[in-house]
């Protein structure tokens, strides 16, 4: 299959490929960037283990083609933590207790940070309503929900 020109920059680093037209971006990410943090659950978009953020918006990768992405900034959940420290939204992550088996982690975070991002002082009900896309099994929402609560400082950027 013809590969095509992609320019796109992934946790602030550019990279210029060449990807086939049927490649996710979740493929490109894992398999060529070995970015592992966004997980594969269902492929169909609907457990949210696999979403990124795109030019600082959730997205699930699994269902974005890569080509979709060009000229696009990607934040994926290993570009959180900067110069060895965690974000504090990872931080509040691991004080609530909001991580069991870790599975679904990667995507709770990016979709709360693309929720932060767009709203800093997000409230309970816009916390979980963000949050209800997704799949946990372990946790039952509630720490998850108090973790992001808990972030809600205006402290959170996008890097």
């Amino acid at each position: 299959m013809k590969r095509l020109p992609l320019e796109i920059t992934v946790n602030g680093e550019p990279y210029s490929l060449a990807v086939e037209p049927n490649r996710t971006l979740l493929e490109l990410l894992r398999d060529d960037l070995d970015l592992t943090g966004a997980k594969e659950g269902c492929g169909e978009g609907v457990c949210g283990a696999c979403t990124v953020l795109m030019d600082g918006n959730p997205v699930r990768s699994c269902l974005t083609l890569a080509l979709q992405a060009a000229g696009s900034h990607i934040t994926t959940v290993e570009g959180l933590a900067e110069g060895g420290e965690l974000d504090p939204l990872q931080q509040s992550f691991i004080d609530h207790g909001a991580v069991q088996c870790g599975f679904c982690t990667s995507g709770m975070l990016m979709t709360a940070k693309g929720l932060l991002l767009r709203e800093p002082s997000a409230g309970h009900s816009e916390i979980r309503r963000a949050l209800s896309g997704h799949v946990c099994r372990c946790t039952g929402y509630t720490k998850i929900a108090e973790a992001v609560e808990a972030a809600v400082d205006g402290s959170l950027e996008e890097r």
